[in-house]
């Protein structure tokens, strides 16, 4: 929801979201699955999608690589960051996903 607001406050107009999480992807078409405590700022996100071009989808986890590396990232900071490009630390995985390369693992 903070990442929407943010993106809305800077004059963003394109906006794609995938989640890992499918139960989030339904929210956003069915806000009874949204929990009571966050029903006012889920509200509020959601009209703010309605001014945008906003797309929201499923991704599995494995899939998800620029996700998980921000995650990692994020444990390392005390405070809030915003990029405004893309980290050098991301750009490799990113344009793995960019350019359709898959993530396939062997064990």
């Amino acid at each position: 929801m903070l990442s929407n607001e943010i993106v809305h406050q800077k004059g963003g107009h394109n906006l794609w979201r995938e989640r890992d999480s499918s139960l989030v992807v339904q929210s956003f078409k069915n806000s009874d699955l949204v929990p009571w405590k966050l029903k006012n700022r889920w509200s509020n996100c959601i009209n703010l999608t309605k001014t945008m071009n906003f797309l929201v989808g499923h991704i599995f986890r494995e899939d998800n690589t620029c996700a998980d590396i921000l995650a990692n990232e994020a444990h390392s900071y005390n405070e809030f960051y915003w990029w405004n490009s893309l980290p050098q630390f991301l750009a490799v995985d990113f344009n793995r996903n960019r350019y359709g390369y898959t993530n396939d693992r062997f064990n």
